[in-house]
């Protein structure tokens, strides 16, 4: 059976992007019988509010989506702790305390979230006291998994690069924040029994490092789908930091959720609003 989910941050409203991700994975999950579900991803320290988790519930209900709702992320730390320490276990996590000033000065390189880590603490003296990040040792850990792969409905088979993002950030140094978006949305996913990740195409990178967890930690692997984004008049993604206009502020204003659901599918956008090229060359 086809398992979707919508796994949204309530560290700030929805907007048109994330009602277009939550139908793509609603519709995927429809169309072939499956389940779609609601997962509150709550582990953002202390931008992360209940209140706005009511606001998702109210805005997914008036674009007229049916979920099952399955537990936050609050509620799983003790699953993370316990990935974390059996990757530290197997001697594949080192501490980090380098500021991101620091890394982007000697950064070497540039990966798909910025400058990649350069690897200045790994192999350094292991001083675990105080607040650290714990990273993964990448080329070790893809030195014992062997060559991965991995499938994009829309890209098709794809060689797992997780070297291109360096070793990245599974624990963070933010002592209210127990996990990266990485380990927790891997375990997650795992957890949870979705066997078609939907997201975005700004996450595609992710699924390389998402990969390379799922073999060490003995996860089953699910296909992937990461459809088109949308876009604002200058051609950058819509974001929360941004300000894009809320999903909330168009149901208060009566607009009808269910005919812009529709027309979010049938690609008829909203004034300044239009679809990135998709994966299969789509625009």
């Amino acid at each position: 059976m086809t398992v979707t989910r919508f796994a949204p941050s309530p560290n700030g409203s929805l907007h048109l992007g994330h009602a277009y991700s939550a139908i793509v994975a609603h519709d995927l999950a429809q169309a072939r019988g499956g389940r779609f579900l609601l997962r509150i991803e709550d582990i953002d320290g202390s931008r992360s509010r209940a209140d706005l988790a009511e606001e998702f519930r109210a805005d997914l209900a008036w674009l007229g989506l049916d979920w099952e709702e399955v537990p936050a992320q609050s509620s799983r730390i003790a699953s993370y702790e316990a990935a974390a320490q059996a990757l530290r276990e197997m001697d594949l996590l080192y501490p980090c305390r380098c500021t991101r000033a620091e890394i982007a000065a000697a950064a070497l390189t540039k990966g798909p979230d910025g400058p990649v880590y350069p690897g200045t603490c790994r192999g350094a003296e292991r001083d675990f006291t105080g607040p650290v990040a714990w990273r993964l040792d990448v080329k070790e850990a893809l030195a014992r998994t062997g060559p991965l792969t991995w499938i994009d409905e829309l890209a098709g088979e794809q060689i797992a690069r997780p070297d291109l993002a360096g070793d990245v950030v599974l624990v963070r140094k933010e002592a209210d924040t127990p996990a990266s978006y990485h380990l927790a949305a891997t375990l997650d996913d795992a957890a949870d029994g979705v066997t078609l990740v939907t997201r975005g195409m700004d996450l595609f990178a992710a699924s390389h490092v998402h990969r390379l967890l799922q073999a060490l930690l003995c996860l089953p692997v699910p296909v992937w789908h990461h459809h088109a984004l949308l876009l604002d008049a200058v051609g950058t993604k819509l974001a929360k930091r941004r300000n894009s206009p809320s999903l909330t502020d168009r149901r208060r204003a009566d607009e009808d959720g269910r005919a812009l659901a529709d027309a979010l599918r049938q690609g008829r956008l909203p004034a300044g609003i239009r679809l990135s090229e998709g994966l299969d060359g789509t625009p």
